[in-house]
């Protein structure tokens, strides 16, 4: 089990991990070790409700194939199990900013006070810019 949240939870089959090789410099260990992580999550096929889906689907990631596929390669560290985590960990990441909804703006106003302490501080400041002109003789 893979708690996300305290609302959320994915089954362990649900998530697919495959070891591969990383990439770029390392010297031979790279060439010999697969301490790269490829998380495969497939959205569509989760247990998630019909709403989170669709929040995970329409969220404009790279990592989202055309088949609703997320994509997490973790390729940070030298050790597997440190690369399994940070998958782990930005694969929880993503899920809880993704169906995280705000909630609604309740529009306010300015009170009376407030207005006229403003319309104050205007008119205050152009009395001061205005004692700086020229004076006339």
């Amino acid at each position: 089990m893979i708690f996300i949240s305290d609302t959320i939870s994915l089954e362990d089959h649900e998530v697919e991990i495959s070891a591969i090789r990383s990439q770029g410099s390392g010297g031979q260990n790279v060439n010999k070790v697969s301490s790269a992580i490829h998380l495969r999550f497939d959205i569509n096929a989760s247990s998630l409700s019909d709403l989170q889906k669709q929040l995970l689907l329409e969220s404009k990631d790279r990592r989202i194939n055309k088949d609703g596929v997320l994509i997490i390669k973790a390729q940070s560290f030298r050790t597997q199990e440190q690369n399994r985590l940070d998958a782990f960990e930005r694969l929880q990441q993503f899920i809880v900013a993704a169906t995280h909804v705000n909630k609604p703006r309740t529009p306010t106003k300015p009170s009376r006070s407030a207005r006229r302490r403003r319309t104050d501080q205007k008119t205050q400041r152009g009395r001061t810019k205005s004692l700086r002109r020229k004076v006339d003789i």
